[in-house]
C-alpha cells in the first residue's frame, strides 16, 4: 500500500536557498524525432555537442550559479575536514606473491594516490610505481598491474585526466625501469603471461582509420605480444568477424599450458569460452576448442595446480555452482559437481590451499547472504564442507589470494561500514583467521548502528534495505524522523555489498540516516535477481526503490521534506527515473554521471555495450520500454520538482556528461518549485579513479547540498552531543 505522501507547502526550510534561482537562458529548439510511429521531442540536443560555443556557455553560467548556491551552504567545511579524518587510514592490499617476494599497493595519509610496492624476502620494501611521481599533476592513476610467473617482469597500465585510456609498459622489476611501452588502445585489457616472460596475451583495439566512425571504442581483438617487439606485429589470436561491443577476456594456467578466452556481447550476463592446450600448438596459433558457446550463462574456467579445470557457472544454477573435469574435455557430461548451488547464497569466489604440508589439500568459497559475506572451508577433493570462518562482522571481503606455487595461507581484504579496510590471513595449519596488516594511518570511527530490513516492492517483491543510524537509533524508527539519504544502483549485476564509506560515516556521525537499497538489477539473490530488473523489466528496479522511499516514511524514519535520493552512473539513472516518477517523495536528488536520454544513450560513451542491459531504441518493442522510463522524456512542466545536483565530470568516457546537461536544463524550464536545480562540472577528472583530494571536495559539496536540502545541521548535533 502506497502511504500518504504530503510535502510542506512551505519548503524554504528544506530547499538549498529559499528563492528560486535565475537559471541561465537554454534556447528550446524543434527538434522532433519519429520513431516507430511515436514524436520524440528533443528541445536540448544541442547540449549534446560539447565544443559548440553555446553548450560552453550554457556551462560556465551554470558554474557560476553552483558557485553562488554553493556558497549558501554553510556546512561545506565541516564535511571537508570529516572526510580528510575518516580517509586519514590510507588503504592496503593483501600481498601478490611471486616466490619469496610480494607486490601489494599502499596509500600512506596524506598521499594521492596508492602506490604499487615491491617487498622482498628480507623485508625491504621499494616502490615500483607511484602516479605522483608521474605526474605531480596527480591526474595519472594506475589502472592495473600483473606481474609474469616469477615476478621479474611487470607489466601496468596508466591513463590520464580520467579518460581511462589506458596504455600498457612493462617493468624490469629488478631494475624499476621500463623495458617498453606504451602501447596504447589497451583499455579494460587482461595481461596473460606466457610461463617464461618473453611475451603476453592482451586486448587492444583496432586503430580508429580501421574502423568506422563513431566506433573507434570498441572493435577489439586478442593477441599476443613479443616483449621488446613492435605491437604491429603482434599476432592475431582471436577477435576477427566478431560483434564490434564484444569484450575479451584471457588468461594462462600458470604452468603455461592452458590458454582461456572468453567473449561477452558488451555487458552481457552471458558468455562464450573457448580452451587451448598451449603444448600442442605453441602461443602464436592456439586450437580453441569450445567450452560454451550460444549459451545464456556466466562460465569461467581455472586450471590448478592439480592440474584439473574448476568450473565456475551459472548454467541452471542461478546463485552459482562449482564443478572440476578433466581440461582435456570439458563438456557438461564430463563434469562432476563440487560445489552445489546453494538456496539462499550467491558463490562469488574460491581459492584452494594445497601445500604439501597440509594433511588434505582444502577449498575456501566465499558466498554472499543478502549481499553479505560468508566463507566456508572445503574438502577439496569431494567439495564436503568442514567449517566456516567467523569474520569480524557483517561485511565484505575481497579476493582471496594464495601462494601460487601452493601453500597454507591465504590473504583477502574484509571491510564493513564501519569497519577500515585491512587484510586477513587464514592459516590452514592453525585453522586461525587473523588480521595480518591495518592500514598504515590510525582513524576513529563512530559509532553507527547497521541493520537490514525487508520491505515490499510495489509487486509484492521482498527487497532489503541496509539502514546505517546513530547508535542510540539501534536498528529502529527514530523517535521523530531524520534528515535521511537513499542511496541505490540497480544494475549490471552489481550487489551493494557493505564498505567502509567515509561519506556514510560523516552523515550518520552528524545525526542523518544513510540507507542503500538492494535493488533488482543487482545479484544479492543471484543472477535472477539481475535479470528481474533488465530489459523489459528495469521499471521493476525503480519500483523496488520508490518502495524503499515509501517504507522509510511509514515506518517513520524519515519524511519527504527530510529524504534525497542518491545515485551514480546507472544509479543516476535510477534516481532520475524516480524523481521524474514520483517527486512528491523527495526533497532532493544527487544525480552524478547518469544516463538519462535512454532514446540516444547507445550513441555516444559506452552506450553501445550497455544495449544488452537496457534494450535498444533501434527495435521497436524496446523503444518503447525505454521511452516509457527515460528520465529526460518524463520531464513534465509545471510540475514541482526536488532540489537537484548532478555531478558531471568532462573526460567521462563511459557516460557523457550531455544526458546531465539536457536533463538539467529541462528541469530548470519545467520546475515551479523554488527549489534550485544545479550542475556541478569537474574538470579532468572522469568516471572513475581519481585522486583522493578530489574525492574529498566532490564528496564535500555533495554532502552540503544534502545537508541543506533536508535540514541536517551538523553543528547542532555536535552541540547536542557534547551536551
Amino acid at each position: 500500500m502506497s502511504p500518504k505522501v504530503t510535502k510542506s507547502s512551505d519548503r524554504s526550510a528544506s530547499d538549498a536557498g529559499a528563492i528560486a534561482p535565475q537559471y541561465p537562458a537554454a534556447f528550446r529548439a524543434d527538434v522532433v524525432d519519429e520513431l516507430h510511429g511515436t514524436s520524440v521531442p528533443d528541445p536540448y540536443r544541442w547540449l549534446e555537442d560539447r565544443t559548440d560555443s553555446a553548450t560552453q556557455h550554457w556551462i560556465d553560467s551554470q558554474g557560476a550559479l553552483f558557485a553562488q548556491q554553493r556558497a549558501t551552504w554553510d556546512s561545506v567545511e565541516h564535511w571537508h575536514a570529516r572526510l580528510e579524518t575518516f580517509l586519514g587510514s590510507g588503504t592496503i592490499s593483501p600481498p601478490v606473491w611471486r616466490g619469496e617476494r610480494y607486490f601489494y599497493m599502499r596509500r600512506n595519509p596524506g598521499q594521492e594516490h596508492a602506490v604499487l610496492t615491491l617487498v622482498e624476502p628480507t623485508g625491504a620494501e621499494r616502490v615500483l610505481l607511484d602516479p605522483a611521481a608521474l605526474d605531480p599533476n596527480g591526474l595519472t592513476t594506475l589502472d592495473g598491474w600483473q606481474p609474469d610467473t616469477s615476478g621479474r617482469r611487470l607489466a601496468y597500465q596508466i591513463s590520464v585526466g580520467g579518460t581511462e585510456e589506458s596504455a600498457v609498459y612493462v617493468m624490469d622489476v629488478d631494475t624499476g625501469e621500463n623495458v617498453e611501452g606504451p602501447i596504447d588502445r589497451a583499455r579494460y585489457s587482461p595481461i596473460a603471461w606466457l610461463e617464461d616472460a618473453s611475451a603476453y596475451y592482451y586486448v587492444r583495439r583496432l586503430p580508429p582509420e580501421q574502423v568506422p566512425r563513431g566506433e573507434e571504442q570498441f572493435h577489439r581483438r586478442v593477441w599476443l605480444h613479443r616483449v621488446g617487439d613492435d605491437p604491429d606485429n603482434d599476432v592475431l589470436i582471436f577477435g576477427e568477424g566478431r560483434k564490434a561491443t564484444e569484450y575479451f577476456g584471457v588468461s594462462v594456467s600458470r604452468d603455461g599450458q592452458w590458454l582461456t578466452v572468453s567473449a561477452s556481447e558488451g555487458t552481457a550476463p552471458r558468455n562464450d569460452l573457448w580452451i587451448a592446450d598451449l603444448s600442442l600448438t605453441g602461443p602464436e596459433a592456439p586450437e580453441l576448442r569450445p567450452v560454451q558457446v550460444g549459451v545464456d550463462a556466466h562460465t569461467s574456467v581455472h586450471i590448478g595446480r592439480d592440474g584439473r579445470a574448476y568450473i565456475y557457472t551459472d548454467l541452471d544454477a542461478q546463485r552459482g555452482k562449482l564443478s572440476v573435469a578433466d581440461p582435456s574435455d570439458l563438456s557438461p557430461e564430463a563434469r562432476r559437481e563440487l560445489i552445489a548451488e546453494r538456496e539462499d547464497s550467491v558463490l562469488e569466489n574460491y581459492a584452494i590451499l594445497d601445500g604439501p604440508e597440509l594433511d588434505q589439500p582444502i577449498m575456501l568459497v566465499s558466498w554472499t547472504v543478502h549481499a553479505v559475506a560468508v566463507v566456508t572451508v572445503h574438502d577439496l577433493a569431494t567439495g564436503e564442507q568442514i567449517d566456516t570462518l567467523a569474520l569480524p562482522g557483517v561485511g565484505t571481503i575481497g579476493p582471496m589470494r594464495g601462494h601460487p606455487e601452493g601453500g597454507h595461507e591465504l590473504w583477502f581484504v574484509y571491510t564493513d561500514y564501519a569497519t577500515v579496510p585491512r587484510v586477513l590471513k587464514f592459516d590452514a595449519l592453525t585453522n586461525d583467521l587473523t588480521v595480518d596488516s591495518y592500514p598504515p594511518g590510525f582513524v576513529e570511527v563512530p559509532k553507527i548502528s547497521s541493520t537490514i530490513h525487508t520491505y515490499q516492492s510495489k509487486d509484492g517483491t521482498d527487497v532489503r534495505l541496509m539502514v546505517l543510524s546513530p547508535a542510540e537509533v539501534d536498528g529502529r524508527p527514530p523517535a521523530k524522523p531524520l534528515p535521511t539519504v537513499l542511496y541505490g544502483y540497480g544494475g549490471f549485476g552489481v550487489s551493494m555489498a557493505p564498505s567502509y564509506s567515509p561519506s556514510i560515516l560523516a552523515w550518520v556521525e552528524a545525526g542523518g540516516i544513510y540507507t542503500v537499497a538492494c535493488l533488482r538489477g543487482g545479484t544479492e539473490e543471484g543472477e535472477w535477481w539481475h535479470r528481474d530488473g533488465m530489459l523489459g523489466k528495469k521499471q521493476n528496479v525503480f519500483d523496488d526503490f520508490i518502495a524503499a522511499a515509501e517504507w522509510l516514511i511509514d515506518d517513520g524514519w524519515t519524511t519527504p521534506d527530510q529524504l534525497v535520493i542518491s545515485g551514480g552512473s546507472n544509479g543516476g539513472l535510477l534516481v532520475g527515473a524516480a524523481m521524474t516518477q514520483r517527486p512528491e517523495l523527495f526533497a532532493g536528488v544527487h544525480c552524478s554521471a547518469p544516463l538519462l536520454d535512454m532514446v540516444r544513450y547507445e550513441g555516444s560513451g559506452l552506450g553501445a555495450t550497455w544495449n544488452v542491459e537496457y534494450g535498444s531504441a533501434e527495435d521497436a518493442e524496446q523503444f518503447g520500454w525505454l521511452h516509457a522510463y527515460s528520465p529526460y522524456h518524463r520531464v513534465v512542466e509545471g510540475t514541482e520538482y526536488p532540489s537537484t545536483l548532478f555531478t558531471v565530470f568532462d573526460s567521462d568516457t563511459r557516460v557523457d556528461p550531455m544526458h546531465a546537461r539536457k536533463m538539467c536544463a529541462a528541469l530548470q524550464h519545467s520546475t515551479t518549485a523554488s527549489a534550485p536545480i544545479l550542475i556541478r562540472t569537474e574538470a579532468d577528472v572522469g568516471h572513475g579513479a581519481r585522486s583522493v583530494s578530489r574525492s574529498i571536495d566532490l564528496s564535500s559539496d555533495v554532502l552540503a547540498f544534502m545537508a541543506a536540502v533536508t535540514g541536517l545541521d551538523p553543528a547542532t548535533h555536535e552541540d547536542d552531543s557534547e551536551e
